[in-house]
């Protein structure tokens, strides 16, 4: 079974280079740049979501891997651990600054994920355990779960990683078993802070480095319908 080991800084802000492709392929629906700007106002209402992304040569990967499944999904969507799952928020300003501050006092850290694990029969869903790093993903997941992102959730977070959604029955078994000896260990550096945008498509607004003031405006998209479900979320 293949796996992966990246050391190189780079781990999660990588990813948006190879996710820029999928914006490519699906097409700019909107009439705008993938990188354009959208007027947010405070009065708004906005869903936006926070991941941590994957090398290129793992996401890669496991999008093969998705897509070999059946997963309509695996084109659209790439390989992600979900910190914060479609959180609906009226203050634009206020949900950056709180993503900008939990990013600025977050170190880097090591994740290694591993084996498969299942959220049937409640959602038919196969998914890559995180082992190394799971703390880290409950750690965030529980700051930014705070101030403007503030929500009660329907089920209890559980940092993984998709890599089967609603597919046959016997491809979620395919799935489970094929992948229950992949392992991958990479840095994690930064997390992509996105909104879901009035087109249905999931915008990448700012990846972050994490313990810095840095933050980098992004152009990534991908599909709204691509996004975790409650269940499957993070």
């Amino acid at each position: 079974m293949s796996s992966g080991n990246v050391t190189a800084r780079g781990g999660a802000r990588s990813a948006a280079q190879a996710e820029r492709t999928l914006a490519d392929r699906i097409g700019d629906q909107s009439g705008k740049s993938p990188g354009a700007e959208q007027s947010v106002t405070p009065s708004d209402e906005i869903s936006v979501g926070v991941i941590l992304g994957f090398p290129p040569e793992i996401a890669e990967e496991l999008q093969r891997w998705r897509a070999s499944f059946g997963d309509p999904m695996a084109g659209v969507v790439p390989a992600h651990i979900t910190l914060v799952t479609t959180t609906p928020t009226q203050d634009w300003e206020a949900t950056r600054r709180h993503v900008r501050e939990v990013a600025r006092c977050q170190s880097p850290f090591m994740v290694t994920i591993a084996g498969t694990g299942t959220f049937r029969p409640v959602s038919p869903v196969v998914f890559i355990n995180v082992e190394d790093g799971f703390d880290h993903c409950v750690d965030l997941h529980r700051k930014l779960q705070q101030g403007p992102l503030h929500r009660e959730l329907p089920f209890a977070y559980h940092p993984h990683v998709t890599i089967a959604h609603d597919v046959a029955p016997e491809s979620l078994d395919e799935a489970e078993t094929v992948l229950k000896n992949y392992r991958a260990t990479f840095p994690v550096v930064s997390m992509g802070l996105y909104e879901h945008d009035a087109d249905g498509i999931w915008q990448l607004r700012e990846e972050l480095d994490f313990g810095t003031e840095t933050d980098n405006h992004g152009d990534t998209r991908f599909r709204g319908d691509a996004a975790d479900t409650p269940t499957d979320a993070g």
